[in-house]
């Protein structure tokens, strides 16, 4: 019985999916704030945008990477890129990344947050310390991006898109400040579009629910404890360049992350199952 359900969910969610009217006309001159592009999922990103025919600011931790994924923007036909290095477990830098974006772009059509970090180098991994620099960089640092950026998005009737983690709607093992953060995101947002429909506000909100990111921070960050492969950065890429575009409330890739985001709810045995099977349990806690 359980394997005819999500056989059926499967094939209702496959279709949904395959007809969601993306139009990527759509994105030709559209302005686009773009975060974390130094690696995986984000670099790819602003390389499809780029083909897109989109106007760019991008910003990333690291100076370096930024300059070689603007040139490479530009090699793909983007008509405007920007860039700004940013740090965003400075709580001041939020804003000025926004305010940079408003100068160079004249205003925003899309906020697309994507930057994450793991925890810094020398900190215990559940420590206070670490907890609030993570908080700080995962989820305070997308508020206050978000609070600069709304005014210009509902001008411009834009969308808002969230790249999140299965880790914010399934908890998991070895990851509890780093979920905490990604649940976090989870609830602000949802209840952010709650609060738009009611003032009859027209941004979009999509949350992009994705596996582990091929980013080296990422790989890292659970070395040795779980078997799950790296999403393909370009295909990840695509489909929250879809979602988007499209204003879909949400999107899951790969698209089975739906199912078992279903199955915390509807049958919990079997998603505490599915979750120890990804989990390498012979490694030794972190402290």
């Amino acid at each position: 019985m359980k394997v005819l359900l999500l056989t059926g969910l499967g094939a209702l969610f496959f279709a949904y999916y395959w007809d969601d009217n993306f139009d990527p006309a759509s994105l030709q001159g559209a302005r686009v704030l773009l975060t974390g592009v130094s690696a995986g999922v984000g670099e790819e990103l602003a390389y499809h945008y780029a083909r897109l025919g989109s106007h760019l600011v991008l910003t990333a931790h690291t100076e370096a990477f930024l300059q070689q994924v603007v040139g490479n923007c530009r090699k793909l036909g983007a008509p405007k890129v920007f860039y700004i290095a940013a740090d965003m477990a400075s709580p001041e830098v939020p804003e000025r990344v926004v305010q940079f974006a408003l100068d160079k772009l004249g205003g925003l059509d899309y906020l697309v947050l994507n930057h994450l970090g793991a925890a810094p180098a020398g900190t215990r991994v559940r420590s206070s310390q670490s907890t609030r620099w993570l908080m700080q960089v995962n989820f305070l640092s997308y508020v206050q991006l978000t609070s600069s950026a709304l005014p210009s998005l509902t001008d411009s009737k834009g969308s808002l898109v969230v790249v999140s983690s299965l880790l914010g709607r399934v908890p998991t093992s070895f990851s509890s400040p780093y979920s905490a953060a990604k649940f976090a995101l989870d609830s602000f947002f949802s209840s952010l579009r709650r609060e738009l429909d009611v003032q009859e506000v027209n941004v979009a909100i999509t949350m992009c629910i994705l596996g582990l990111q091929d980013r080296a921070s990422a790989a890292e960050g659970v070395r040795g404890i779980t078997r799950v492969k790296a999403a393909q950065g370009p295909k990840a890429a695509l489909a929250v360049i879809r979602g988007g575009a499209t204003r879909a409330s949400g999107i899951f890739y790969p698209w089975r992350f739906h199912l078992l985001c279903l199955l915390r709810s509807w049958m919990p045995h079997s998603r505490a199952w599915f979750v120890r099977q990804e989990l390498n349990i012979t490694t030794p806690l972190a402290a």
